[in-house]
């Protein structure tokens, strides 16, 4: 149950980080009330899953996940940089994520 609660911690970062870059950088009323409660929300799921996880372990795939989710967003949605320099670096993310994930089972 540990690691749903960080996949699903780790998905609410790209929404909180996605929403406070739609704030305008806090002029926008309703991304930037969306942006704070979801990171709220974000922090206290994976609190919940640091019950199961080691710290460490938990939140470099928090953050690791966020950071590739959020910027495959900026990509897709935001129409920023895909080079394929860009894109190397962040499948080496998704390799350390991984590999974080298969050493703690």
């Amino acid at each position: 149950m540990a690691w749903i609660y960080l996949l699903v911690a780790s998905l609410m970062e790209m929404v909180w980080a996605t929403a406070l870059k739609q704030s305008e950088g806090f002029t926008r009323l309703w991304p930037t009330v969306i942006g704070l409660s979801v990171a709220l929300l974000s922090v206290v799921i994976l609190t919940l899953s640091l019950r199961e996880l080691p710290i460490g372990t938990a939140y470099a795939v928090f953050t690791g996940l966020g950071a590739l989710g959020v910027a495959l967003v900026g990509i897709f949605a935001l129409h920023e940089s895909a080079s394929p320099t860009r894109l190397l670096f962040l499948a080496l993310i998704l390799i350390g994520v991984v590999g974080l994930q298969i050493q703690e089972s």
